[in-house]
Parts: C-alpha cells; structure tokens; sequence
C-alpha cells in the first residue's frame, strides 16, 4: 500500500506533464474531447449543462491549465500520505521494476529517510498547485508556451521523487539526470533573455559535471562489491582511503547540486530567472534531494563514518552560512538575495551534519542523532519558509513588476494580505521564536554546546568557533531580512508601478502561500509533531533515537536533558499573547496613549518623499565597511561640477558593484585554462590532408608497438 501510494505520486505529476503538453496540440484535443463527448448517452440535461460550457473554444486552455495543476497537487497529496505512512510505520518497502536494461531492472526502496524527504516534496508540490494558475496566467502564450513549462514540471517533480525510490546506481543516476535537464528547461523558458540563457548553460554545465562526480563515487564503491545496486555497495569491503576518495567525490556531485561554497555560483544566477514557483520547487525542494543524496551515500552506503569527513563538512558549512547571508545582504534584486539565503541555510544543515558525523566516529550515537535530526529538521523548515518566500517574491513581481528592492516600498498598505504572509517567512527565516526556524537553529546550537564529551582537543577548540559562526549568521540573517520587509512594504512606494500596486485577486496564490506560512506557524508552536518522524529516520539510519526521548512531548523541548536546556513554545506563545493582551489594554484604558492613526511625522522638512527613505546600498553600508574583504567592491562616486571655476556640485551619481569572489579567483582560471587547452588541441586541425595521414600512421606505429 505504501508503494502504491509513492508510485501514485510519481505517474500523476509524470501525467500532468504530459497533460502540459497536450496545450501545444489543444485545439486537436478539443475536438477529441468534443466527439467523445457527443458520443456518451444523454443522461440528464444537467449533465451536459455542466459540462459543455468546459468544451467551449475560449475556455478549454483554461481548464486545460487547472487540470496541469489538479494533478500536480493529487501528485502532492500522495507524496505526503506515502511519506507520512512510511515514517509512522518506520517500515522498509522493496520492488524491482522491469524497466532499465535487460540485466539490471530498477531497484526500488521506500523507508523512513525516502519517506521524510517525500514530505518534503509533497508539502512545497501542493502548495505550488494551488499557487500555479493564477501566476502562470500572466504568461504570453505565444512567447512562453504553457505546453513547455508544464511538460517539464511534470518531469521535474517526477525525477525528484524517482530519486528519492532508487535503490541502485544505475536507476539513481537516471533520475537524477531527468530531474536536472528537466529543470535546465525550466530555467530558460524565459529564454528570449540572453542573462537567462547564461544561467540555464551555467546551471547544465554544473549539474553535469556534478552527476560526473556522484558517478565516480558510485564507481569506487562499485569497484569493491558485485553490483550496482545498494544492497551490494553497503556490503563492500572499502578500506578508509578508498572511502575517503568516494566521500570527496560524493560532496562535490552532490554539494554541487546543493549549492554549498565554492561550487554555489550556478544557484543565485538561475533561481532569480526560473518562473518563481519554479524557483520555490528549486531552491526549497531540490536542494534537499541533493542533501538527500549525500546522507544516503555517507550514512547509509558507506556506513562507517570518520571525524575528518565531519570537520570537512563542518567547515564548508561554516563558510558557506555566513558567506552565504553577506552575499544577500548586497543584493538588491529579491530572487536572487533568497538565492544567496539559501546557501546560508544549506549551510547550517551542512554544519549540523558534520557535528553529526564527528559525534558518531568518535562513540556518541545519541549525540549524532541529535545531530542528523537537527540538520534535517532544518531542511524541512527550509523548504517550508523558503517556499513562502519565493512565493511572496512571485506575487510581488506580478502585481508590481519589479523585483528590485529599490525600486519599491509601501505595499503593506497596497497589499496587506502578502505583506503579511511574506513577514511570517522572514520571522522564519530569522529565526525568531514561535517560528518554525527558530526551532531547528536552537538544535543545532544545542548540538554544537555538547563539544565537552569529545577528548580530541582540536575538535574542541573548531565546534565552539564554528558555533559561534553559527550565531553571528543568525543575526546578519535577522538584520537582512529586516532590510527586505522594510524596503518592500514600509515607508512610500519607489516607482510608478508600486504606487498603482494592488492585492492580488487570484485565491489560489494567497492559498498556496498561506498554506506554507500556517505551517511554518504550526510547527513552530509544536515542532515534537515533526520531531518524533525525524526520530524515525536516525533510528532507522544510526540504529539510535534522541538522548532523552521522554522529553519530547508537545510541551516540552529537551533533546538532552531538562537539566540542561529545555524550550516550550506552547508556553512562549501563551506569554506572549498575554503580554500582547496587557499592552493592548493598558494602550486603550488612557485616551491619550489610544492607539490612532496620524500621518507621518515629516520632521519639519514639508512633507515626505520615497528620496528621503534608506536605500538597501544605505541600510547595509554599515556592514560593507566592516566585512569589506568578503567582496570585491567597486563603488564610484562622480560629480558634475558648474558654476565659476566648476565649484558647484550640480549632481551626484553614485555606483556599486559588489562581486564574488568565487567567480575571479575559481572559474574564470578554469574558463582560461579550458580556452587555451582548447587552442592547442585546435591545431591539430590544420586541414592538410598529409597531416592527418601522418597522425594515422603514428597512431598504427604505436598500436603495433603497444601489441607487440
């Protein structure tokens, strides 16, 4: 039963693609649908009263969109309930599918680790249905055929969930290749755009030279068993070296797809160019599949986990969170300030497991437990604020046109409703107490605070540094989304098109969104709901649950012990709502202190103006002058002189321009290198017929000696 539901999700949101398709061939379709439809028996007049008015010209695009939809969000439904049963009933299910080569059919294997990652994928999948068709509306379907962005979202999704059931290389690698060439396409469909044809080429290019990398570590373990499939790589007999060498090929491929630091340049050029609920699935879902993929391989095929691989992940994801979030607080266009947020959050998940990964090589599998159930609870609070905020982002774009924050301001009053449902996602993402994201960040740091059982004394010395990293990312989080909601929707509007911006009118955007942001709220109040799944999975996983499961009820939060550190958002909301209900009163009992709405205080200047408010170049300068050397800045500031001997400034103009580094110092000497071996090899081709005869018979000389 269990599968049957996993294979349910899989083919409804493969159908809807295929769905999406048949849009290209619609008018054909409609005159099928129409003689099939004359054809049934006359049952009842109303019958054909409902169903007729669906068959007409003009509305049968319409009806064919929502139903791309209806699948895609049943596809959803099943994933969560497959998901759901799995990690209730801490089973594991196998099949063999006929399918692949004749020699090795697909192995499938559905447990608790499948089952919490299909939760993932079915909660972001039903939220982007009921989001969908309203945004996908304001497409010309002329320029942007609803035929492409629904067949590949279809397989997108689809892909992601094959992944998630594969049980052995072969199938692994066919999945994972469907999902990202699927989403390549996805990323150019605006591709009249010669900046979103470079993002989708850089995204390919990475996503390959990734699935190369993942192939390689499947291909060491595969060199010591008698198979490809999973059950035959966790019986290898690898010694540490070799393990070490599967490890590093399997962070590269798989961090690559996640977008960790160094190899993270592909996702802040392609999710600001993806429509933005294609953005949502990308950056809220498909990264953890990537995350997915290395727990798999280091947890579960390698089996044996060591220290070093531990402090390796613990330190990239210490750079990764903090450079991730300076990275954001420059931007200035909102897709692209979330891209970077989500190497921030990938981050911390990265941390965490590596804290997991040095506790359980060093005798402390409950430790390690906690350690894996903080890191995925994060990554379950990342898909779900993420999400939202994309979502947010996508509404914000169709009603203003804009997605430069500078160019906005004022939409709380314009649209109050958004505003609203994008400030849960920033409390979340700040993590900000009666928030999910709150939840996870304090396990981690509940985590990292457990160093003290450890005996190595460089461990010792890393964890703490690399925690309180951790808590400085927190804050620069809090203060960059607090320059995201204040520029969007405080102060006055910044363009013509924010002025004349209005709520959205489509129910099926706000429902999407609001589904996301009532969870974040849900499991924020009461995360031992999501917490004892999790348990599942590290019992499953590391043979070990939490170190003081007692205490994990819907009350209290104790993952060690109540002595030590213990969390009860129920009582905080209940405190706070108290301290709301007292300030309220206290505000209304005296007139003069009576909550009443007055205009601005324009400080004596004669009336406001959106010149007079703080630019997002302004609110961050304080912290680009003190984390200067991250960047590469490039800040100009020209004057226009006049008057007598040029004294008098006419006019400022001021420019910055903050890159990567990763972009000068990495990649651009890899494109160089690759240029100039290209060169060379290019000479060969001189088109001298003699030439090319001469390398045939040095070819022929060295084989007959290589023979001989």
């Amino acid at each position: 039963m269990i599968l049957v539901l996993a294979y349910s999700a899989v083919l409804l949101s493969f159908f809807s693609g295929l769905l999406g398709l048949m849009m290209h061939q619609r008018q054909h379709v409609l005159e099928f649908s129409q003689y099939m439809f004359n054809k049934l028996p006359r049952r009842s007049e109303r019958c054909q009263s409902l169903i007729a008015p669906y068959l007409e010209e003009h509305r049968f695009p319409f009806l064919l969109r929502k139903a791309v939809f209806v699948l895609l969000g049943l596809s959803g439904v099943f994933a969560v309930l497959a998901g759901l049963s799995v990690l209730i009933g801490k089973t594991v299910v196998t099949d063999q599918l006929s399918l692949g080569l004749p020699w090795l059919p697909w192995h499938v294997r559905f447990d608790c680790l499948s089952g919490f990652f299909f939760l993932i994928i079915g909660i972001a999948v039903s939220s982007v249905s009921l989001y969908g068709p309203g945004y996908v509306n304001s497409y010309d379907e002329s320029q942007h055929p609803f035929a492409v962005l629904g067949l590949f979202t279809g397989l997108f999704v689809a892909g992601m969930m094959l992944v998630l059931l594969a049980d052995d290389a072969f199938f692994f690698m066919i999945a994972w290749e469907l999902m990202s060439v699927a989403s390549y396409f996805l990323v150019a469909f605006q591709h009249e755009n010669p900046a979103n044809r470079r993002a989708a080429f850089i995204y390919l290019l990475m996503a390959e030279v990734g699935a190369l990398a993942i192939i390689l570590g499947f291909g060491v373990l595969a060199g010591f068993s008698d198979g490809f499939t999973f059950d035959a790589l966790r019986k290898a007999n690898v010694s540490t070296t070799w393990a070490s060498i599967a490890f590093m090929w399997a962070l590269l491929g798989f961090g690559m797809k996640a977008g960790i630091f160094p190899v993270h340049v592909w996702l802040p050029e392609a999710h600001p160019v993806a429509p933005s609920h294609i953005s949502a699935l990308m950056s809220g879902v498909m990264l953890k599949v990537a995350l997915y993929g290395l727990i798999r391989f280091c947890f579960d095929l390698l089996g044996d986990v060591h220290w070093q691989w531990g402090v390796v992940l613990l330190i990239l994801g210490t750079v990764s969170a903090l450079g991730g979030i300076l990275y954001a607080m420059m931007q200035t266009n909102l897709k692209r300030l979330l891209a970077y947020s989500s190497v921030e959050n990938i981050g911390i998940i990265f941390m965490v497991l590596g804290l997991s990964m040095i506790f359980m090589a060093n005798g402390h599998p409950q430790l390690a437990a906690l350690g894996l159930l903080a890191a995925l609870f994060h990554a379950f609070n990342h898909a779900l604020f993420k999400n939202l905020l994309f979502l947010g982002a996508g509404i914000i774009h169709h009603q203003t046109h804009q997605l430069n924050i500078d160019m906005m301001g004022g939409l709380i009053k314009k649209m109050p409703k958004t505003s609203m449902l994008f400030l849960i996602g920033c409390m979340s993402i700040s993590s900000l107490p009666l928030f999910n994201g709150f939840v996870s960040e304090w396990l981690a740091f509940q985590t990292a605070l457990q160093v003290d059982v450890l005996d190595n004394g460089v461990l010792r010395s890393l964890i703490p540094v690399a925690a309180a990293a951790l808590a400085l990312t927190a804050a620069l989080a809090a203060a960059c989304f607090v320059k995201v909601f204040g520029l969007i929707f405080l102060g006055l509007p910044r363009s013509h098109h924010c002025e004349k911006a209005h709520e959205t009118q489509d129910k099926g955007m706000l429902a999407g969104s609001s589904l996301l942001a009532g969870l974040c709220f849900l499991f924020g109040i009461f995360p031992g709901l999501i917490i004892s799944l999790i348990n599942s999975v590290a019992g499953q996983l590391l043979g070990e649950t939490l170190p003081n499961d007692a205490a994990l009820g819907w009350l209290w939060l104790a993952p060690v012990s109540v002595s030590q550190a213990s969390y009860a958002p129920p009582l905080v909301l209940i405190g706070a709502l108290i301290a709301g209900c007292v300030s309220f009163w206290y505000l209304r009992r005296n007139p003069s202190t009576a909550i009443r709405t007055a205009e601005t205080w324009d400080c004596g200047f004669g009336g406001l103006t959106h010149r007079m408010q703080y630019s997002s170049s302004a609110f961050t300068m304080p912290f680009r002058r003190i984390f200067a050397k991250v960047w590469i800045i490039d800040e100009q500031i020209d004057k226009d002189m006049q008057g007598a001997m040029n004294q008098d400034v006419a006019a400022v103009h001021y420019q910055l321009r903050i890159q990567d580094h990763s972009w000068p110092r990495l990649y651009e000497p890899i494109a160089r290198g690759v240029n100039s071996t290209a060169k060379l090899v290019g000479r060969i081709q001189t088109g001298n017929i003699r030439v090319y005869l001469g390398y045939s018979f040095a070819t022929l000389l060295l084989l007959l000696w290589v023979i001989s």
